[in-house]
């Protein structure tokens, strides 16, 4: 661990949970009109099978390990180095997770982020392949618990 740069402080309020996953891939840019019949877990999972049967999306990702940061602004996937940063999805773009098992039989889980642009005009999935069922349920946990406690906060 080198020096805390960027100013991040050692508040309790943000921790990070880090995790080791791997990146499927993402459908980007869904408009309005695709992304309406997405709202429960059975449909953005129905979705992501028929885009890994078409092509859209691999059934298997590419062997490079990332680190998935959870905390209560969001999640950042970087590099197993933490040198360059993947994606950021900030908390309040995220409408939906769900973590389910792939069905190849290694029992490997996938863990998918439904988020949406800022404007809100366009939604993206993002797959990500965790090691075992209890590690994508362990991300959903920490992500739950950020958005209670983001929730919490605002209250007056």
């Amino acid at each position: 661990m080198g020096p805390r740069l960027r100013g991040q402080s050692n508040n309790n309020s943000d921790t990070c949970a880090e995790f080791r996953i791997k990146y499927v891939g993402a459908i980007e840019k869904l408009k309005l009109s695709e992304g309406k019949g997405l709202e429960g877990p059975l449909d953005l999972i129905n979705y992501i099978d028929v885009a890994q049967q078409d092509g859209k999306l691999p059934f298997v990702p590419p062997e490079e390990e990332f680190i998935m940061g959870v905390s209560k602004y969001g999640i950042k996937v970087s590099t197993s180095d933490q040198y360059d940063v993947l994606h950021r999805h900030a908390l309040y773009l995220i409408i939906r997770m769900v973590c389910y098992d792939d069905g190849l039989g290694a029992g490997k889980s996938l863990l998918a982020l439904k988020t949406t642009d800022a404007s809100n005009e366009e939604y993206s999935l993002w797959v990500y392949q965790c090691n075992s069922l209890e590690q994508a349920q362990a991300i959903c946990k920490v992500l739950s618990t950020a958005f209670d406690s983001v929730l919490t906060s605002e209250k007056p």
